[in-house]
Formats: structure tokens, sequence, C-alpha cells
């Protein structure tokens, strides 16, 4: 039964990586980074983070956001330059892990990187290259008891240890009443109060869509996009449930084998009960070792143990 549990337990991991899976695959095309890449909002994003500069304009911002670094596929939601002073990199979060640090840190290298060989530096001259000061944010949309200003690399996976790199990550759960974060993390709360009262249907995105312009949330946005926002988070409610039934398949093939295995260690131990019982049986008949080996199966050692139990009784 020890091997039962034990793929019980792989099945279980089978479904959590898969909805791993799931939450890798709905980021990469969300209504936050649709929302982000029309420049009317992204200005109203960095001022929402700097309301002390005035001065910088929609064509002061590029979008830098990395569309695929490493093999497996790692998205970041959302990243751009102010001319030459920042990047910013802004991840939005409705699960709690302290991963994203390490996750966001590698957004920013890649970043710099491509910053790099835009601004044709060359990192092996003598010169000393210039570089953007980084700005690293996660906007957190779930519900948690404590909700740290920042969080950084050292205190959490260093145990707060002086090393010789840190990456502190500045943390929003809310914003000034009104501004763009404000409404779309407003807009996450509608959708899933829907999401738990009709489930993840078209009904719900077309409520949270109706509710959050009668509250004059992200009101512009979604009369001049609202069959993309449908199409989007559709598209996203489709993939989450092939994910899920792909993960339910796959624990109950876990399963199943689990009980094969159960079955066969169960079929193996009677079996060997039975060897055992007929190796008994020629010892109390006196049977030379070697001819009890034979018919049982059994070693010479496991033989000459049960010979020497039989002696003792």
């Amino acid at each position: 039964m020890k091997r039962l549990v034990k793929n019980e337990d792989k099945a279980v991991e089978v479904e959590q990586q898969g909805e791993d899976k799931v939450m890798k695959r709905t980021i990469k095309d969300s209504v936050f980074t649709n929302l982000f890449q029309d420049k009317k909002y992204l200005i109203q994003l960095y001022r929402a983070l700097h309301p002390e500069d005035i001065s910088v304009t929609e064509d002061d911002l590029t979008d830098i956001t990395i569309k695929n670094i490493l093999t497996d596929g790692i998205y970041n939601d959302l990243g751009f330059s102010v001319g030459d002073k920042f990047i910013i990199m802004v991840e939005c979060q409705s699960t709690w892990t302290m991963n994203i640090i390490i996750r966001v840190l590698m957004y920013l290298v890649q970043s710099w990187i491509e910053y790099l060989e835009r601004t044709s530096q060359n990192l092996y001259k003598s010169k000393k290259v210039k570089m953007p000061v980084p700005e690293l944010y996660v906007i957190y949309t779930g519900e948690r008891k404590t909700k740290p200003r920042q969080i950084s690399l050292s205190k959490e996976f260093f145990d707060g240890k002086k090393c010789c790199i840190d990456v502190k990550v500045k943390m929003i759960y809310d914003s000034k009443k009104g501004n763009i974060i404000n409404q779309y993390i407003t807009f996450t709360k509608v959708c899933d109060e829907q999401v738990a009262l009709h489930g993840r249907t078209r009904e719900a995105i077309f409520e949270t869509i109706r509710i959050c312009k009668d509250k004059n949330v992200l009101k512009e946005y979604l009369e001049n996009r609202e069959r993309e926002v449908v199409d989007i988070m559709m598209a996203l409610y489709d993939e989450e449930e092939i994910m899920r039934s792909y993960v339910r398949s796959e624990v109950q093939e876990a399963v199943q084998v689990a009980v094969q295995e159960a079955v066969q260690v169960a079929r193996q131990e009677e079996r060997k009960e039975a060897y055992i019982e007929m190796a008994r049986e020629m010892i109390r008949d006196n049977e030379p070792v070697e001819r009890i080996m034979k018919y049982s199966k059994l070693s010479k050692e496991t033989i000459l143990e049960l010979k020497k139990q039989e002696d003792l009784k």
C-alpha cells in the first residue's frame, strides 16, 4: 500500500504542475498586458507611479516588454523605458509567490541586454556604459492578510544576509482612487465576484464589463475594446479548462497506474508467502536445501533461516 500512496502523491504533484502551467499561459495575453500596450493608458500608469513628473509624454515611453526569454517560454507582463532615465518592470499577480523576485530579476537582466544592444553600447570596451535606473513593481490583486510594502531577494532567500546582489520589488495593493492602477485592481475584483456567481462564462465577462462601465472603471477602454476583452478572457477561460481537463486525465491515469502497481505488489507478496509455505513443508519432510531452492525459488539464506525457525519449534 505504500507504493499506492506514493503514486497518489505523484498524481497530486501532476495536478499542481498543471495549475502552474495554467497560470503561465494566462499571464501572457491578459487584459493587463493588452491595456498597457496602448500608450494612452501606459502614460497614466507612469504618472500613477511618478505623479511628480509632469513633463513626460507618450513619446518618451518605449515598450520593452519581453516577448519570450529562455527555453521554457517565460513572458513578463509589462516593461517600459522612460527616455534614458528608467526601466520600469511591472508584474501583475493574483497568487502570492516570492519567486516573483527572481523572475523580475531575470526580466530586468534581459531588458538591460536588449537596452545595450539598442543603444549600441559594448560591455567589453573600457568606456563605462550608461544604464537607466531600474524600478521593479508587483501589482497584487489577490487576498492576503500581511501586505509588505517591499519584498527583497536578500531577505526572502538569504535570511537577510549581506550578499553581492539584492533585488527590491515594490508591492502595490491599491492606489489613489480613480487612477489607472486603482481601476485595474477594481476590474479584477469585480471579475472575481462575477466568476464566483456565474463561473468562467460569457455571462461573467459581460456582467464584469457592464458593472465596470457603470462605475466608470476602465470605461473608455472597455467601450472601445469590449469585443477584444471578451475574446481575450474567453480564450483564457478556455485554456484554463483545457489544462484542467488535461490535469484531471493525468491524475486519473496516475491513480490507475498506482492501483495496478499496488495489485502487482500484493500478488508478488501472495506468491512469496506461498513459496515460503512450500519451503516450510519441504523442510519438515527433510528435503535437501538445493531441492527446496529449486521448487520454492527462494535464496539459500532464506531457506536456512526458515530451517532455523522450524528447528526452534
